[in-house]
């Protein structure tokens, strides 16, 4: 069957049903290039934080967009546990954008979390650690960790 085609405005139609945009297979087109950065966020948001830094590195469009936006990182921010409110409340006052934020509070989440379930239980000196394994905690987290391994 001969398609024919009926433009209208950037969209082509053909009488199959089918339609592209620009001449393009629309499964072939990045969303975040037909719409408004606005819904490419909204969309963006949905992501959990692993996919999010996964989306960013995608096309230099998305990128943009990701690491642009401070509504994205702050979400996460306040959903990533073991977060020490004042650490990040100083951070924030400290001009830290959300995803600088995040960041290094997530890194001192994971480092708390593994202390707290004895991952270093049996490690005697500093130079036992594992490299890239420490981080500065506060005293609050170090008294924490301490009745966590006088428990043990």
């Amino acid at each position: 069957m001969q398609n024919v085609y009926k433009r209208s405005h950037t969209i082509i139609f053909s009488q199959d049903g089918g339609s592209t945009i620009h001449g393009h297979d629309p499964l072939q087109q990045n969303f975040a290039e037909t719409l408004p950065t606005e819904m490419s966020v909204r969309i963006f948001s949905e992501l959990d934080l692993r996919s999010l830094c996964r989306a960013s590195l995608t096309c230099k469009r998305w990128n943009g967009i990701i690491e642009g936006n401070d509504y994205l990182w702050r979400n996460h921010c306040f959903t990533v546990h073991a977060i020490c409110q004042r650490d990040v409340d100083g951070d924030r006052q400290n001009g830290y954008s959300w995803k600088v934020t995040l960041l290094r509070n997530y890194r001192k989440g994971c480092v708390k979390r593994r202390w707290l379930k004895g991952r270093y239980s049996n490690i005697h000196s500093a130079d036992e650690i594992p490299p890239n394994h420490m981080c500065p905690l506060d005293m609050e987290t170090w008294g924490e960790i301490l009745e966590a391994e006088l428990e043990r």
